[in-house]
């Protein structure tokens, strides 16, 4: 009998070694994982100061984004306010004009067009990239908000433009001061998509030589050969950046909902 014990206790102590080895074995593993995980990270960020190389690439896609929203938005406002009156008068030249513009860019990649924008019209050696990025971007956005733009004056009640001429106000006046304050309200959140999917298309200016957020990365990875750690470190950065965007939209959307309440 007490054999018997002595087998079944040795079973019993055996099968917790056994188990606890297999424990330890996970733990060592998940362990060993983390550790190389936190090294490539480090790797990726802190020898030679390779965090300013992120930092120089934000700086230099935030220009780049800062300066093709702000184009984006003359030429769009002013390709939508041209095509709206030249349809009302019925001018088909510029109608022709304006709707050219807006096939061409919306029917042709972006990146084909960057290339032809550096090496056909910029062709001096003195041409400064992030200005060649952010025109390219800025006429890009601009045929999709033009659109956009169109689409919201043509929303109002063509008895507002009938009212503010009444009171004595031109065309452009009433445009300016009527239409498209109204026609804002209408379009901000579809303009807010266009600017978010603009500042993450701007990941393509370094196919002109712009070390941009996305080419720091590449650079980066170059370096360390682990590129997955600084692409995951960039994504990072314009998640933070289409956050930030999108959180400004949400309260200027807000503001813009409170004074029609007042």
């Amino acid at each position: 009998m007490n054999q018997y014990i002595s087998l079944a206790g040795n079973t019993n102590n055996a099968f917790l070694v056994q188990l606890t080895n297999i424990f330890q074995s996970v733990y060592n593993a998940i362990l060993n994982w983390m550790l190389d995980i936190y090294q490539s990270f480090y790797n990726a960020i802190v020898p030679d100061q390779r965090y300013l190389a992120y930092l120089d690439g934000l700086k230099v896609t935030v220009l780049i984004s800062m300066m093709a929203i702000l184009l984006g938005i003359i030429i769009g406002i002013v390709v939508a306010v041209v095509k709206v009156t030249s349809a009302n008068y019925k001018i088909k030249w510029l109608t022709a004009i304006c709707n050219t513009y807006i096939n061409i860019i919306r029917g042709t990649p972006l990146m084909v067009q960057l290339l032809i924008m550096y090496n056909l019209i910029f062709v001096s050696r003195t041409t400064n990239e992030i200005i060649v990025g952010a025109v390219c971007f800025g006429i890009n956005s601009g045929a999709y908000v033009a659109e956009i733009v169109r689409a919201g004056i043509e929303s109002i009640d063509k008895g507002q433009m009938e009212a503010g001429r009444s009171l004595g106000l031109d065309y452009i006046k009433t445009m300016r001061l009527i239409i498209l304050p109204q026609a804002v309200k209408n379009i901000l959140p579809a303009l807010g998509n266009e600017f978010i999917v603009l500042i993450k298309e701007t990941s393509v200016a370094g196919v002109i030589a712009v070390t941009d957020l996305t080419k720091a990365a590449q650079y980066v990875g170059s370096r360390t050969w682990q590129i997955l750690p600084p692409l995951i470190i960039t994504a990072i950065c314009y998640l933070i950046l289409v956050l930030g965007l999108s959180r400004l939209l949400s309260v200027f959307e807000r503001r813009l909902a409170k004074g029609d309440r007042h």
